[in-house]
């Protein structure tokens, strides 16, 4: 009888060596991960320079783009160029309005947008219709907002910013020099995409917003 109890224990001991073996393993696994991570640091970002033109947007040769700080230009080549051994394609892009030329790698495309929609350009139109908003804060202030929304790429914010610096006259003396500029340069962003979109001239866009901004009414009256 006692030697069948030894051989209880011993097995006992056996299925507890067993049930440790089991629990090393996942921390040999960690440690593996731990020195195989600063070799593939550099791994994720290869990967992502391959992957990048198929899960963005892939323009082609004359499209029209909209690049936030300049605004519209149109693509006139797609190049290829090879830095630190990765090949990379990037856009050459026509602004018109401005004379420039950008170059803009396509896995940095993010600062890109696609042209608006007609349902879009319909939608500032009725922005433009509606009143104007101003704030009575200082105009430093103001002056950098209407900027940065100019900046900002979006056209429902270039919509706004033509709306409230408009003041229905082409008289110098009614605007500051300051909100003549900025009204301005967001009216000529605004229209040039209005063009790209509607396919159009520059004078039957510029009729359309003046009507939609009640200037129309007012260069008839001068003539």
């Amino acid at each position: 009888m006692p030697r069948k109890k030894k051989v209880k224990k011993l097995k006992k001991v056996k299925k507890n060596r067993k049930a440790k073996n089991v629990k090393i393993k996942p921390s040999i696994k960690l440690t593996e991960k731990k020195t195989i991570s600063p070799g593939q640091e550099e791994k994720p970002e290869i990967k992502k320079i391959k992957k990048q033109p198929t899960e963005k947007r892939i323009y082609n040769l004359k499209d029209y783009v909209v690049y936030p700080k300049h605004g519209v230009g149109k693509i006139t080549a797609i190049e290829k160029a090879t830095i630190g051994e990765i090949d990379i394609q990037f856009y050459k892009i026509l602004v018109e309005k401005e004379k420039l030329t950008l170059t803009v790698p396509i896995n940095q495309q993010s600062k890109l947008r696609p042209i608006s929609s007609i349902n879009q350009i319909n939608k500032c139109i009725s922005i433009l219709k509606t009143k104007p908003k101003i704030k009575r804060t200082m105009w430093s202030r103001r002056a950098q907002e209407y900027d940065q929304k100019i900046n900002s790429g979006k056209i429902y914010e270039l919509a706004e910013v033509v709306k409230d610096l408009n003041k229905n006259t082409d008289i110098i003396a009614d605007q500051s020099y300051s909100e003549r500029q900025l009204f301005e340069k967001a009216y000529e962003r605004l229209k040039s995409e209005f063009e790209a979109v509607l396919k159009t001239t520059s004078e039957e866009v510029q009729k359309k917003m003046d009507k939609a901004l009640g200037r129309l009414k007012i260069s008839e009256e001068n003539q």
